[in-house]
């Protein structure tokens, strides 16, 4: 989803295409001390779960590199690996969250946003009533090119070609 706007940026004057290199693996046998000593920045760790305390996925924090997901929330075509994976290099939700009018929701809206009936859960429900599904259907979310410019890669400071985006939080998740 983050090379489907295949966004281009300026860096000193030149468009450079923004290509990710999202890959993903099952570890078993992960272990507390491979998370919490973690120093490689391409590295994220997500306990996918049935069940969690929060009844949410979710990032530890805006720019880090930890989290859970709950098995739910990761159906074909589910857009919140996505949403997350925008919380672990940096970007909030939108403080404005009643989009109608303004299209497909950018990949960072949050459940709950009001958009078009088109993109709610129950296109037939009031825009806003989230009792009968007048929210968003976080299905509808697509990364955008605007969602890649508010990662300000640009003033990435560049070491032999390589950037760090987000930081390390490197939580271990117990069940």
């Amino acid at each position: 989803m983050w090379n489907e706007p295949a966004a281009v940026i300026l860096i000193n004057e030149s468009p450079r295409t923004v290509r990710f290199r999202i890959t993903g693996e099952y570890l078993p046998g992960l272990q507390p001390i491979d998370v919490v000593s973690n120093t490689n920045p391409g590295n994220n760790y997500f306990r996918i779960e049935h069940a969690s305390d929060h009844n949410i996925s979710f990032v530890d924090g805006i720019g880090c590199n930890t989290g859970f997901f709950l098995y739910e929330n990761l159906y074909e075509g589910s857009t919140t690996a996505a949403h997350e994976y925008g919380h672990s290099i940096g970007l909030a939700h939108p403080r404005d969250t009643d989009i109608r009018g303004r299209g497909i929701p950018g990949i960072m809206y949050p459940r709950g946003t009001i958009v078009d009936p088109i993109y709610q859960y129950n296109p037939s429900a009031q825009p806003g009533d989230n009792q009968n599904g007048g929210t968003l259907h976080p299905k509808y979310r697509k990364v955008k090119q605007e969602d890649i410019e508010l990662l300000n890669l640009p003033k990435l400071k560049i070491d032999n070609g390589t950037s760090i985006v987000g930081e390390f939080s490197s939580v271990w998740h117990e069940l």
